[in-house]
């Protein structure tokens, strides 16, 4: 299983530097995030003059909402418009080990987006008064929030592109997918007032779950969540592959 889920997560991994995609879309995401972090002036942290790292946290999962499904609309949708989707059915790879070897590769390519934004977390720990002067397990908390959040938007965006043959569908469902479990739930609560219903509403919303893990306490209830609904849609998109290896 293993081998064979490294062999999908190698050929992935390389298609996706060997295309201008991978370097538009980190390219895209620091810039946003960077603007939005340093310049500016209703969310810079030099304006706000507080060593924390609130602002890049809650509109982070914004950009990634329509960044993650340009990356992960190709992942499938072309394979099946190319005709190598059928080809890769045909070899003896479990449908389990090819989308784990797409999920990898996928959340890894994200994975390594973000990475550069420790960078922030270090220059507000340097700007801190005095030096050191930050929340660091709210930040180690916000990180882990918004991996399993790009993990959730990854498994979406797969499940999406496995649908059809037509990237643009796939982008424009897994961004709606996105914002509805992140923002259209929440709102559904807040509609509803208060009750059983609105709380079962607000316990589903990825932003409650992102904004609870981002207080530094890590809460296991709210990381299996987001595991477990990264893992429902991951089934999808194994059952979707499953139907057409049939």
């Amino acid at each position: 299983m293993i081998v064979k889920v490294l062999a999908i997560f190698q050929k992935e991994i390389g298609s996706f530097y060997n295309s201008l995609i991978a370097y538009i879309v980190m390219g895209v995401f620091l810039t946003a995030v960077g603007l939005i972090f340093w310049v500016f002036p209703d969310s810079n942290i030099l304006d706000y003059g507080f060593a924390d790292m609130n602002s890049f946290f809650s509109l982070a999962p914004y950009v990634l909402i329509f960044l993650i499904p340009a990356i992960t609309m190709r992942s499938l949708a072309e394979e099946s418009r190319n005709g190598t989707l059928e080809l890769l059915l045909t070899k003896p790879i479990k449908n389990r080990d090819l989308v784990l070897g797409k999920f990898f590769a996928n959340w890894v390519l994200v994975l390594l987006t973000i990475l550069p934004t420790l960078l922030y977390y270090f220059s507000v720990y340097q700007l801190g008064n005095p030096v050191g002067n930050i929340d660091s397990a709210a930040v180690v908390g916000s990180y882990m929030g918004l991996l399993l959040f790009c993990g959730v938007l990854v498994a979406m965006g797969l499940w999406s592109s496995s649908l059809n043959d037509n990237q643009i569908v796939a982008f424009i469902l897994a961004v709606f997918l996105g914002f509805i479990w992140y923002l259209g739930f929440s709102a559904v609560s807040k509609l509803l007032g208060s009750g059983a219903l609105a709380e079962l509403f607000s316990w589903i919303a990825l932003d409650q779950q992102y904004s609870a893990l981002g207080k530094g306490l890590i809460d296991s209830r709210n990381v299996i969540y987001l595991i477990t609904l990264l893992a429902f849609f991951l089934y999808l998109t194994y059952w979707k592959v499953e139907t057409l290896r049939k």
